[in-house]
């Protein structure tokens, strides 16, 4: 079975745009055909003694579990540098499911839709961007209508999403890291 994903990306280390392109080159090539957002600028959450973001949200439509989803995406996230040292602390690359279908799971290291998902504009506006009208599986309400109710956060489009689109297809095949999901 084929699940529609939504995941989150960001960067604050190194070239940002690089760690997103090439996350998202291997988020591709490892689980599924993907639909990407522009890239966002956005101040950091949490521990915000730290270089700005740059945001990304994906769709993916892949036949791997919420389980083998993780695994790869923890995979990926080092293949591009990241190093987990502290919650919230710097990274080349973080991606976070944000929702799995219609799915609710609670089961970790899993749990979707993201818990934070609904206080996060800097997760919410570029997912808008592709999925406006999709609803949260609990909450009930539209990835749009969410943003709306969060306090505007200054942010700005850094690479449109028909740029970001064309750079990505632009790309040679990366490093194979995890098993077919077939």
């Amino acid at each position: 079975m084929i699940s529609e994903v939504y995941l989150g990306l960001g960067s604050n280390l190194g070239d940002r745009v690089e760690n997103l392109t090439r996350g998202a080159r291997l988020i591709s090539e490892e689980l599924g055909d993907i639909e990407m957002s522009s890239i966002y600028e956005t101040t950091p959450v949490g521990f915000s003694n730290q270089p700005g973001f740059f945001n990304a949200a994906c769709r993916l439509w892949t036949r791997a579990s919420p389980f083998e989803l993780m695994h790869a995406i923890r995979k990926i996230e080092a293949v591009v540098g990241r190093h987990r040292t502290f919650v919230n602390a710097p990274r080349t690359l973080d991606v976070d499911i944000l929702l799995f279908g219609r799915m609710v799971i609670e089961t970790p290291p899993v749990v979707a839709p993201h818990p934070r998902l609904a206080e996060r504009s800097f997760a919410l506006a570029p997912l808008v961007e592709i999925a406006a009208n999709v609803t949260h599986p609990t909450l009930g309400l539209s990835m749009a209508e969410m943003l709306a109710r969060l306090p505007h956060e200054p942010r700005r489009i850094v690479l449109p999403k028909r740029e970001w689109g064309q750079s990505l297809s632009d790309g040679g095949s990366m490093l194979g890291i995890v098993s077919s999901m077939a």
